[in-house]
């Protein structure tokens, strides 16, 4: 399988430092809705979309060395990173390189399934679902982190160039055959899969500047803004225009970023 253009961002040390600060920024969310879902030791869970596997390592943590988690993603080189540290620390952790359509699980093979921001960056969020629905055994739990509403993105005061890069991402996303805010969807296709939904709730994040939560999406802007020119939506001047804005911004102490609003749903097979 080709690792071209596996994600919008790429895979390259840029993106994999940026990740890391987007699991940092997460972490503590992604381990309620684990504890919610009663994950725990001796249960084999799929990480759906894991990418360099930083939610995989905590998995294992939670499932021990009598439970297994199932790392799943369409990128060969984050798949050859997280078999490197799964061998150096020894973690129950087992690799699928694999694209979501492509990917084969034996029917009643997992006790439960994590799944974050997986699903908006395909254009059959509902065929995957019900192909973990049927991984999954009876009772089986399923966790989704995912957009709900990515127009709730917002930065504070508002800046004319970095407030038109925002909305030109947006826009790149509602104009690309997979939907952004899939997490809105999600209850729609597990009801249509027969799957009872136990709890949702959703995650906002307000951001202050100097903290993880301001960088988490700055650093996406400085990764996608620059796409967003050869993709035609913002020009060189725009893009310029906007990071010293973003600089001038991030010096005011009152400053504020609505970061794109989350939603969790926990599920589980009937």
């Amino acid at each position: 399988m080709s690792d071209s253009n596996p994600y919008i961002l790429g895979t390259d040390k840029e993106e994999l430092d940026r990740l890391e600060l987007q699991h940092k920024v997460w972490s503590t969310e992604t381990r309620a809705g684990w504890s919610n879902a009663e994950f725990h030791e001796g249960q084999t869970i799929l990480d759906l979309g894991c990418g360099p596997g930083y939610c995989s390592i905590e998995l294992a943590d939670v499932v021990g060395p009598n439970g297994k988690v199932v790392a799943l993603d369409r990128s060969k080189s984050f798949i050859t990173h997280l078999d490197a540290h799964a061998k150096e620390l020894n973690l129950p952790i087992e690799t699928i390189h694999s694209d979501f359509s492509a990917m084969i699980l034996e029917d009643e093979c997992l006790d439960g399934a994590y799944s974050r921001w997986a699903l908006a960056w395909v254009p059959n969020p509902k065929e995957i679902i019900a192909k973990v629905v049927k991984a999954l055994k009876p009772g089986g739990r399923m966790v989704f982190h995912e957009y709900f509403d990515w127009s709730t993105h917002h930065i504070f005061p508002e800046a004319k160039n970095l407030t038109k890069g925002i909305n030109s991402a947006l826009k790149s996303f509602k104009e690309s055959d997979s939907e952004i805010d899939v997490g809105a969807f999600i209850p729609e296709i597990l009801d249509s899969c027969s799957v009872k939904i136990m709890n949702n709730r959703l995650m906002p994040k307000l951001a202050s500047p100097n903290t993880k939560e301001w960088r988490w999406p700055t650093s996406f802007y400085k990764s996608y803004f620059p796409r967003l020119i050869e993709m035609g939506y913002l020009t060189p001047t725009e893009v310029e225009d906007a990071f010293s804005e973003l600089e001038q911004i991030e010096k005011l102490h009152f400053a504020r970023l609505a970061c794109p609003l989350m939603i969790e749903i926990i599920a589980e097979k009937n």
